[in-house]
């Protein structure tokens, strides 16, 4: 990667950590006071986001063996808001909790705008840097769509005065984390392979 587009995403993960970090604050802060599965598990992707952000900082100037390495360690923490989200769904579940869907919408438009900013950031970067960035444009583009969820699910709940719609939503966006980690992981051993030729 030239030097001048090394900077530029260099920039722009220090935005996108940034905007992550500050935003788990809010996000989690709201899903800890209603009790929402859904923003719980955005709130911790939110964290994850940032920490693959500063990852990603600190890889960028290793080789393509080591990056990839960094790539797979990066699949399994993209792992850890799924893992965070059953234990949290499984804890709803059992109490049957129906989160308040003001602040739930407002809180899932507040992660809509700082997610889409930060896939707009990321876009141009997606096929630059291996699998590193592939790991936060994903994260960025599924937490997009996540959030939307998020907004329905809250418009669901006035309509209904149930706790499935939130529930749902949390475990749809463990799964989207998944299959992120996948697709993480598979290009990092697919890296790591082309290193080692």
């Amino acid at each position: 990667m030239p030097a001048e587009s090394d900077q530029s995403l260099k920039r722009a993960v220090v935005i996108v950590g940034g905007l992550n970090l500050a935003y788990f604050f809010v996000e989690f802060s709201v899903a800890v006071a209603i009790g929402s599965v859904a923003l719980f598990a955005d709130s911790v992707d939110f964290l994850e986001d940032a920490s693959v952000n500063l990852l990603i900082l600190i890889g960028l100037g290793w080789s393509l063996q080591a990056r990839a390495k960094l790539g797979m360690a990066l699949a399994f923490i993209l792992l850890v808001p799924a893992l965070a989200t059953l234990w949290t769904a499984w804890q709803n579940f059992s109490a049957a909790h129906v989160p308040q869907p003001v602040p739930m919408t407002l809180a899932g438009l507040g992660a809509l705008a700082v997610n889409f900013t930060c896939a707009t950031i990321l876009a141009k970067f997606r096929t630059h840097g291996g699998s590193l960035t592939r790991a936060a444009f994903l994260s960025a583009r599924n937490d997009v769509l996540a959030n939307i969820a998020i907004i329905f699910a809250a418009g669901v709940t006035v309509a209904t005065a149930s706790h499935w719609p939130d529930l749902i939503v949390g475990l749809g966006i463990a799964a989207m984390n998944a299959d992120a980690a996948k697709e993480v992981f598979e290009a990092a051993r697919s890296e790591h392979a082309e290193a080692q030729i």
